[in-house]
């Protein structure tokens, strides 16, 4: 199996890997470590994939059913509602080796970590989960599984998404954000050329902008695009029926 490890000042406890497609049994569209299993591929292969994955963490991973908005899994939420898989589009936990996973293939996964390296959190950040404050509520959780931590002691790490030359959005798009409160809409929405109407949008900066409004200054990552590197990423986007990698962090115990 091929992972991506991120590059991130995240302290010695903390543990985490990005998977790429490459590495498991999954046939074309999905080929081949495709781990999503509600994108059409065989369930078997799914399993199987999942099974080479956790021989790379301490336990079988949190798996979210992710919706686009801005519900988060935390240890309290998921001894009270124990079906799997919990619907939420963030988890947070402060129990080592419990694998937070978030699945994406174009949408922005986000890894955070408190200071101590006590409290983790990750987050599945579309557009429609950033506006609405997907990262925010992650943060909020995180904060309340460690009293002592501030909002400016975690950092987080933006991994592979569909990147600003590739992510083309129309006015709906910006006046959403304009309504949301967006800082600079300038630095996040670049007007395309002879198509009125028509931006690309920076969504690691839309992320930045999001994560500094709930007190994260220190960020890291944020140069992978999804779209651009067919051999590493799926995309939604670019292929329509794909699968989906995995963003994964947990606390050794």
């Amino acid at each position: 199996m091929n992972a991506i490890k991120p590059t991130w000042p995240a302290p010695g406890a903390i543990h985490a890997l990005v998977t790429t497609r490459q590495g498991g049994v999954s046939h074309s569209p999905y080929d081949t470590l495709n781990l999503g299993d509600h994108v059409g591929d065989d369930p078997a292969r799914v399993i199987a994939n999942r099974q080479l994955l956790r021989a790379y963490v301490p336990a079988e991973p949190i798996w979210l059913k992710q919706t686009h908005r801005i519900q988060v899994s935390t240890p309290d939420t998921r001894t009270q509602f124990s079906s799997k898989p919990y619907e939420a589009d963030a988890a947070v936990t402060n129990i080592p080796d419990e694998v937070l996973a978030i699945m994406t293939a174009d949408c922005l996964p986000v890894l955070l970590s408190n200071a101590d390296g006590t409290v983790i959190g990750a987050a599945h950040a579309g557009w429609r989960g950033l506006c609405d404050g997907v990262l925010e509520n992650t943060v909020s959780e995180m904060l309340k599984l460690s009293h002592q931590s501030s909002a400016a002691n975690i950092i987080a790490w933006m991994g592979p998404a569909i990147g600003p030359e590739s992510f083309e959005v129309g006015e709906d798009v910006v006046g959403r954000f304009q309504e949301c409160g967006l800082h600079d809409m300038k630095q996040c929405f670049l007007p395309i050329s002879n198509r009125p109407g028509k931006y690309l949008a920076d969504l690691y900066q839309l992320a930045r902008d999001r994560l500094k409004r709930a007190g994260v200054e220190s960020t890291f990552g944020g140069d992978l695009c999804t779209v651009l590197d067919q051999g590493q990423f799926f995309s939604y986007r670019r292929d329509g029926v794909t699968g989906r990698f995995a963003s994964l962090i947990w606390i050794s115990s």
